[in-house]
């Protein structure tokens, strides 16, 4: 007997349904008929998809043969096409074009998901099947990618209270139900926050130091809420930073970083410190209850750094050379403040202006002189050429298919020799219906399902300023860098080639994700790259050599406070969740004690203070936060492969797809950077990229 996977992916062939997804989608690549997607759809669509995984759940219990890889672990594995086919697109567009009706889908559904899938995982009968398989997996024949995944199911079945009694499940589900909705909750005050405040300008002469495309974007949006002839800022932080760095009005700066720092710290309904201790301390009862001293001892048993220790021993070690730097760095801003005659210390909100008039003095470079040689168009074409010169790959614009908004432009890519691999979308701007930050995403993953080879479509979206009609959209070179970073996600997502989705693309330790993605970084700067990139928008003449000196130059200015505002960050979520007692103290207290305790000085902020934290309340990385520097670690590590044999080296680039973009999380990761690398990890590389040595 084998097991029939019912499914309602493709609804009733002679007759379609109102509801795309039931349908097959009309595109011929697949993509999802956005335009025909109506809120109403989400909701029908989950309570169908988790009709259809209850039934195959069903039929893999009572299946008479013995369990084995194919009728229990595969089964298993494909058991949610509906659910996974409304998902991947519910879910991404919650982050990317939300509205009210979405949100409100959301919070319904966010209890229902989480009973649904306990349900399933605490199911002692599936997983008495799962066991079995698991422990006769030597006689199983298995492949090592199956091997993988049989192991990864059957520890994600313990990790979700597989082996607890029925009280202890009881309780687990009520705090996996919880805590998806403060989840939630916190993402949706970080938002409502940003978008409330306003920074009004009525005075002209206040603008000083603003650069010209940002003053005209403060204006259009002024007129477009009713303030024509007036200028409004915004603490989205495509903005944000840019007026921190520029703007000469102190007074305004302290506003904006005031309203930046405490946004969900206010007492008002979008406050979210009491989210944060509920949060913490679910998360503590949670892994108590599944055997684990404390959350991040949960979440690291799964990740390359194993444990907290580890963790604190890079981290600590790294702050402590990052913060003697910085501490110099302050000292080269606080010189220039009294040779201006001013009678102020360098605060907080000082840092970004002052830093910009070092780089200057030190490279004689102002950031806005990068600007017009850094439009949007261009740097996406210098990414293209760079994925291009590593892997083959091409991109042609597709102009005549579904897009999840206006503003998103869709790829068609293809190898060198034509063989297709995927659709990418790339959303660039910031609105009041996306959150804030850059990611990639998928609105279908790499696998392949009853022997065919499943194309992946993968979105990348960011946050950048929209220019004024008719402007073109200049970047900041943090900004370049942004592009090239989620692209790097992008190509994990798009040269995958695995045969499990659960496996597949990004699906690997929190720790060894960013590295694909900081990795593509690295040929910002490279000077064959820039010749494609760096170019005038108005006249397209390249940019001076001198000027392309100046940038290389610079590249390690400022990484003495990069580097201390993102450790702070990263420290501060180990102290939340390596806790091993509940959080009694109040989130401010406990956020100051935390950066007593690391050293940090009073004149940096933490890249992210404990309201805003979305990355670690609202978004997968609790306990993780320091998968980005360890990630640095590897990046910084590989690229020096590429600087030993050339920075375009076919060989090299090769080993490096082969066995780490292709593989996704078949295999131990540290296994596979080996394989690449032909050595263990070297942290010199990346002390050094950041002249932090």
């Amino acid at each position: 007997m084998t097991v029939a996977i019912t499914s309602c992916d493709s609804g009733d062939k002679k007759t379609e349904s109102a509801n795309p997804f039931f349908n097959e989608y009309k595109d011929s690549f697949g993509i999802p008929p956005f335009d025909e997607i109506k809120p109403e759809h989400y909701t029908e669509a989950f309570k169908k998809g988790r009709e259809e995984h209850n039934a195959n759940i069903k039929a893999i219990i009572e299946n008479k043969e013995a369990p084995n890889f194919k009728n229990t672990i595969e089964a298993l594995e494909y058991s949610s096409p509906l659910l996974g086919k409304v998902g991947s697109v519910f879910f991404n567009i919650t982050s990317a074009n939300t509205s009210d009706e979405i949100k409100a889908i959301a919070k319904s559904e966010s209890p229902i998901r989480s009973e649904h899938y306990d349900a399933i995982n605490m199911n002692p009968d599936l997983f008495k099947r799962v066991k079995a398989v698991y422990d006769d997996r030597a006689n199983q024949n298995l492949t090592q990618e199956q091997e993988v995944l049989l192991e990864e199911t059957y520890k994600g079945f313990v990790r979700s209270g597989a082996l607890l009694n029925d009280e202890d499940k009881k309780a687990l589900s009520e705090i996996n139900k919880e805590l998806s909705s403060l989840s939630l909750h916190f993402g949706d005050n970080v938002l409502s926050e940003t978008n409330a405040f306003e920074l009004l300008v009525e005075d002209e002469k206040d603008l000083s130091g603003l650069p010209q495309d940002m003053i005209d974007q403060a204006a259009k949006v002024a007129k477009d809420k009713g303030q024509e002839g007036k200028w409004i800022f915004t603490i989205h932080r495509t903005c944000y930073e840019p007026f921190m760095a520029n703007a000469d009005n102190r007074e305004l700066r302290k506003k904006m970083y005031t309203a930046y720092t405490m946004c969900a710290n206010n007492d008002n309904e979008f406050d979210n410190k009491e989210n944060i201790k509920k949060l913490v301390n679910l998360r503590l009862e949670r892994a108590k209850l599944l055997g684990y001293k404390s959350h991040a001892d949960y979440v690291l048993s799964e990740n390359m750094a194993k444990n907290p220790q580890n963790v604190y021993d890079k981290l600590e070690s790294i702050m402590a050379r990052s913060t003697a730097v910085a501490k110099q760095e302050l000292a080269d801003m606080q010189a220039i403040v009294d040779a201006e005659g001013g009678d102020f210390k360098i605060e907080a909100y000082d840092w970004a202006y002052y830093t910009e008039k070092v780089r200057e003095q030190k490279f004689n470079l102002n950031a806005n002189d990068l600007k017009p040689y850094l439009e949007l168009n261009n740097i996406l074409e210098g990414a293209f050429f760079t994925l291009g010169k590593l892997y083959g790959l091409q991109f042609a614009e597709l102009k005549d298919v579904p897009r999840p908004h206006p503003d998103a432009l869709a790829f068609e890519v293809r190898e060198a020799n034509d063989d297709f691999v995927g659709i990418l979308f790339l959303d660039f701007f910031a609105r009041e219906s996306k959150r804030g930050g850059a990611w990639m995403s998928s609105y279908r993953k790499q696998e392949v399902k009853d022997g065919e080879f499943v194309y992946p479509i993968i979105t990348t979206c960011y946050n950048f300023t929209k220019p004024a009609d008719g402007k073109p959209a200049l970047l900041s070179m943090d900004e370049a860098y942004t592009v090239f970073h989620e692209l790097g996600h992008a190509t994990q997502g798009l040269l995958s080639k695995c045969n499990y989705r659960s496996l597949s693309g990004t699906a690997v330790p929190r720790d060894f994700v960013e590295q694909p993605s900081q990795m593509l970084e690295h040929w910002v700067k490279e000077p064959e790259v820039m010749e494609v990139y760096a170019k005038h928008y108005e006249t397209g003449e390249p940019m001076p050599e001198e000027l392309r000196e100046k940038v290389l130059a610079s590249t390690k200015f400022n990484q003495g406070f990069m580097t201390t505002e993102y450790l702070g960050a990263a420290i501060l979520d180990m102290d939340y969740h390596s806790r091993t007692e509940p959080l009694d103290m109040s989130v401010e207290d406990f956020e100051k004690q935390s950066n007593e305790n690391m050293g940090l000085i009073p004149e940096i902020t933490n890249r992210y203070r404990s309201t805003y934290f979305k990355h670690v309340f609202s978004g997968g990385y609790s306990a993780g936060y320091y998968a980005y520097i360890w990630a640095a670690m590897l990046d910084s590590d590989a690229f020096a492969a590429f600087r030993e044999n050339g920075v375009f080296d076919q060989t090299t680039a090769t080993k490096y797809r082969e066995n780490i973009l292709e593989r996704g999380g078949t295999e131990d990761p540290m296994e596979l950077y080996k394989k690449f690398r032909g050595a263990e990890l070297d942290e010199k590389y990346l002390l050094d990229d950041r002249g932090l040595l």
